[in-house]
């Protein structure tokens, strides 16, 4: 049997706002692209809910997820946020903030954005969008990827089929339901 976020997030003070409104839900608007990897990427061998209890850290110290402010860091930068409190201080996971907002910067060049680059990508299997996303950014790998894509709408899984919040994705028709 499945474990399922829907199992346990309804009605929790930090799972349950985000399962409700945000989890699964598409996702196109680049900062939102941004913080959704950022935040994947910095949960790698921690919790989720740490991650939610620091989102308005990360929030604050990555400028709202300007992509552009975020691509522009340095050395002063990059000690900021590593002094940080608020964020995960894992130099690793910095530095791959840092990169991967140089690389959105490059998917504007080469497909018009961070959402076009994942549509012209979609559909595709999770190993192949694994071996994109490790090809493409920095500090990727299968769980992060494939969290990043059902988090965003573009992989299944994120409900469960009788959970109140799939029939309202649904709706909205995400990439992942739509025919190829």
């Amino acid at each position: 049997m499945t474990d399922y976020y829907c199992d346990f997030a309804p009605g929790h003070p930090l799972h349950g706002p985000y399962h409700d409104r945000e989890y699964g839900f598409p996702a196109a608007d680049e900062s939102v692209l941004f913080e959704r990897l950022i935040l994947e990427i910095n949960q790698a061998g921690l919790s989720w809910e740490l991650m939610l209890k620091k989102r308005a850290g990360f929030r604050v110290a990555f400028e709202d997820y300007d992509v552009d402010r975020v691509a522009a860091y340095g050395a002063a930068e990059r000690a900021r946020l590593l002094a940080d409190a608020g964020i995960i201080r894992n130099r690793l996971k910095v530095d791959a903030a840092i990169e991967n907002a140089r690389r959105i910067q490059a998917l504007r060049r080469s497909h018009g954005g961070f959402a076009a680059w994942l549509e012209a990508h979609h559909p595709r299997p999770k190993d192949d969008w694994v071996k994109l996303f490790k090809k493409t950014f920095k500090f990727t790998g299968r769980e992060i990827t494939g969290e990043f894509l059902m988090s965003t709408g573009f992989l299944p899984g994120a409900h469960r089929e009788d959970c109140p919040v799939y029939v309202r994705i649904a709706a909205l028709e995400p990439p992942w339901m739509q025919a190829p």
